[in-house]
């Protein structure tokens, strides 16, 4: 039996690494002999609405770091989710004194590797990486970049894939049109490229019966605490000006993963519009993916590792043309796109065979202790 922390955001916060980890403590502690820790990383005090979290990692708080080293003293190994915004301090560097701090084995887990770090964003995640005892990549693209612009000791990398949760053999559908759907979903905010996948939609009114996009999601909360729901305003503007109030929803809802499952049931294509070009890991293709979906995508790191070999239909980025194109070959069915190429893909990815790679690391990390 193994004490495991985890450090991260955590629910009730809505963001990719708190889903994350919730997964990764369901199947990891949840699903198993393992007991559990949870220090949620926040900016600000919160309510404990989960009894999981025994501490919060406050930004700006060095009282909190101590606390929260000391809550995870008597774990085995630590899981550590990260990304730069999370973390208070510029580029989140107020988490280097708390690894610092840890007394047990960590596993930090890499969210974003940079193509063009600025300076001090490559030295923190080089001092990340050197207070790590593993480092837990996506992605071979993730991995490379740490090997080609970082001062990272490569023998503590593992590549581990982001998880999906497995397609339940009877999922109940959110709704089903006679008209096909094109699903875009995840929180919303600037970046995201939605703003293409509308301008594509308008170049789609020739096609018979008219597809559906359906936008799912809330703003991210980072992004509405800074700028409110301009983006989405913004995007609701675009698609009054395109008269297209008749083929695109955008949906400000919030869902849990068997809601979802069942959104995601009824999408003929997925459809991720981003904009950066330097995304290594994204959640929402994994799962498409998991789902058997086709995809069209932009041509972030992560798709071009996981659609090159037939899954989905790679497009340029802020081009809606190409976009348009692409979702029209794909609602014809006359893309080179692969389904069963995506779900042969899939098994590996899903949630109990990535916690077992974690398991692996984490009896590792615990016979060297005891070795030691």
């Amino acid at each position: 039996m193994s004490v495991i922390g985890f450090v991260s955001t955590y629910q009730p916060t809505l963001c990719g690494l708190a889903t994350f980890s919730a997964s990764l403590f369901q199947e990891l502690v949840t699903s198993s002999a393992s007991h559990g820790r949870v220090v949620r990383v926040v900016d600000t005090p919160q309510p404990r609405l989960s009894r999981d979290v025994v501490e919060e990692l406050v930004a700006g708080d060095p009282a909190s770091r101590i606390r929260s080293a000391a809550a995870l003293a008597s774990c085995d190994v630590v899981i550590v989710q990260h990304e730069y915004g999370v973390y208070g301090g510029p580029d989140g560097d107020e988490v280097l004194p708390f690894l610092a701090a840890l007394d047990a084995p960590t596993i930090v887990v890499l969210h974003t590797v940079l193509s063009a770090p600025t300076e001090h964003q490559r030295v923190v995640l080089d001092e990340v990486a050197a207070l790590a005892d593993v480092v837990v990549v996506m992605t071979g693209t993730a991995r490379d970049r740490l090997a080609e612009l970082y001062s990272v000791d490569m023998h503590k990398v593992r590549l581990i894939p982001h998880g999906a949760p497995a397609v339940p053999k009877s999922v109940s559908a959110t709704f089903r049109s006679v008209e096909p759907t094109i699903l875009t979903w995840g929180l919303l905010g600037p970046g995201k490229g939605i703003e293409w996948g509308i301008s594509a939609m308008a170049l789609l009114q020739d096609v018979s019966p008219l597809p559906q996009y359906v936008v799912a999601g809330q703003t991210h909360p980072k992004v509405l605490a800074h700028q409110g729901e301009a983006y989405r305003l913004g995007l609701t503007e675009q698609v009054h000006e395109l008269h297209l109030s008749h083929c695109v929803t955008l949906d400000n809802h919030y869902r849990h993963q068997s809601a979802l499952a069942g959104l995601v049931s009824t999408a003929d294509v997925v459809l991720l519009p981003y904009d950066s070009t330097d995304q290594v890991t994204s959640g929402v293709l994994i799962e498409a993916v998991a789902a058997g979906k086709p995809v069209v995508a932009t041509r972030f790191p992560h798709a071009v590792e996981l659609l090159s070999d037939g899954g989905g239909i790679l497009v340029p980025h802020k081009d809606p043309v190409a976009m348009a194109d692409a979702l029209r070959m794909a609602l014809a069915r006359r893309a080179p796109v692969r389904v069963s190429s995506a779900r042969t893909v899939a098994p590996p990815m899903l949630w109990p065979a990535v916690a077992d790679r974690y398991r692996d690391v984490v009896s590792q990390l615990k016979s060297a202790r005891s070795a030691a």
